[in-house]
């Protein structure tokens, strides 16, 4: 249940942070440079949204990879051992 509301929360975050970053996408066309514009969002807590709702999904769905990489090494095991 843990993981559920843990990976809902990153979707959420994520979603936040890139909505935030489309619209700050406006300063560009104001004569902002790409420079300019890299720097106010690096100090905006919304584009740090992103990362931390990233952070959230990857704990989440950790144990879930992991899983789903041992089932993949066990089946290649079994192919092998029925030659």
């Amino acid at each position: 249940m843990l993981k559920i509301l843990l990976y809902f929360t990153g979707i959420i975050l994520v979603s936040l942070g890139i909505f935030f970053t489309v619209i700050y996408l406006n300063l560009l066309s104001m004569g902002y440079t790409f420079l300019e514009f890299v720097n106010f969002i690096s100090k905006k807590i919304e584009f740090y949204f992103i990362l931390m709702g990233l952070i959230c999904i990857f704990i989440a769905l950790e144990r879930w990879i992991k899983d789903e990489l041992l089932l993949r090494h066990n089946l290649k095991l079994e192919r092998k051992s029925r030659i």
